[in-house]
């Protein structure tokens, strides 16, 4: 299929260059009930300043979340979502010039999200909502469509697939010709697999191996794997904090395979992953 030809990126409300290789998006969860961060951030001050930080390390976009979807967690209402996140959007797109990135599937959340001046759409539904693709397409923004098997409440309970690798990119890939049916441009199209959302480690490793084939789609790819529960299995580290050196080699891996960004916690060591991996690639 034919790759997304051109390097750079822009829309109305910013822009991201790839032809350095993989960029990293920091996670900003304003939640009390994150997996890995729940609590830290759910002040507004301290969620700006962690995403100035983030910024200054080196983050070329920031994603922002008002509801955890770790396994096992229930929906928060639109309307707190909007209390939680909006503060947070308005005062960052003030002081940073990288897009930011609103984390919701939410049409009420996305919309007073984009007019406090967040410019990228994270949607783990894949627009399911239609009036949220209608949104979008208006706004011109890119998005982000994520695979999942079940919702966040369901999806760890016996996860179950023929191939998980051709469900999963089948799947994408029909969502993103309806997303194109609604008017959103192939090129700010981004496909997600999901990591950790309704698949069990197998599957994860299964989809971590074979990113060519979701690559090969032409569309670009972004992949969660910081701190998941996967890497906690492996290495025996049952501290989602502690688990940096686990997903930098899954960061390694994905900016090799071609991956456009990797949305990560820890952004000044992923940072250094995604310099040197990039690197090694381009080398003459």
């Amino acid at each position: 299929m034919e790759a997304v030809s051109n390097a750079v990126l822009q829309w109305p409300g910013g822009r991201l260059d790839f032809s350095g290789g993989c960029l990293i998006m920091g996670i900003l969860n304003v939640t009390p009930d994150s997996f890995s961060d729940g609590g830290l951030f759910l002040d507004a001050d301290r969620a700006v300043a962690h995403g100035l930080e983030m910024a200054a390390q080196g983050a070329a976009l920031i994603d922002v979340g008002g509801e955890s979807t770790r396994p096992g967690s229930q929906p928060v209402p639109p309307a707190e979502q909007i209390r939680r996140v909006v503060p947070v959007v308005g005062a960052l797109a003030e002081k940073i010039d990288i897009p930011i990135s609103i984390d919701t599937p939410y049409v009420e959340v996305a919309r007073a999200a984009f007019l406090a001046g967040a410019s990228i759409l994270n949607d783990i539904t894949a627009l399911s909502d239609k009036g949220l693709a209608e949104l979008a397409a208006r706004q011109q923004v890119p998005v982000v469509l994520m695979h999942m098997q079940g919702t966040p409440a369901t999806m760890q309970v016996e996860p179950r697939y023929g191939d998980v690798v051709t469900e999963v990119r089948d799947f994408l890939l029909a969502r993103c010709e309806r997303a194109r049916g609604f008017g959103i441009a192939k090129e700010r199209l981004f496909i997600d697999p999901g990591i950790g959302f309704g698949k069990t480690l197998q599957h994860n490793l299964l989809l971590l191996r074979h990113l060519d084939a979701l690559v090969a789609t032409g569309y670009r790819v972004l992949v969660g794997s910081s701190r998941k529960a996967f890497l906690g299995r492996l290495t025996g580290k049952e501290r989602p904090a502690d688990r940096v050196f686990g997903t930098a080699a899954t960061v390694a891996l994905c900016a090799a395979a071609g991956v456009s960004i990797l949305r990560v916690h820890d952004v000044a060591e992923m940072t250094d992953v995604v310099k040197v991996t990039n690197a090694i690639l381009r080398q003459p």
